[in-house]
């Protein structure tokens, strides 16, 4: 896992707590950006797999040639 996929997460998990926290204090504003952080931590933590994965594809070949 690398910073983009932890902070992807952890975004999402301040997203889901600030709509938590707006549902209860009737707060729709708060609820809102609690959407748009999650969101935001979605897209960040699927950039991160992406490029993780091209990372090891790449590795991947590089041992292949070496061989």
């Amino acid at each position: 896992m690398n910073r983009d996929e932890l902070e992807g997460k952890g975004d999402q998990l301040k997203g889901k707590i600030k709509q938590a926290a707006g549902d209860l204090t009737d707060n729709a504003r708060l609820h809102s950006e609690g959407v748009a952080d999650e969101a935001s931590g979605n897209v960040q933590e699927g950039f991160g797999t992406a490029r993780r994965k091209a990372g090891e594809v790449l590795e991947d070949l590089g041992d292949k040639i070496k061989r």
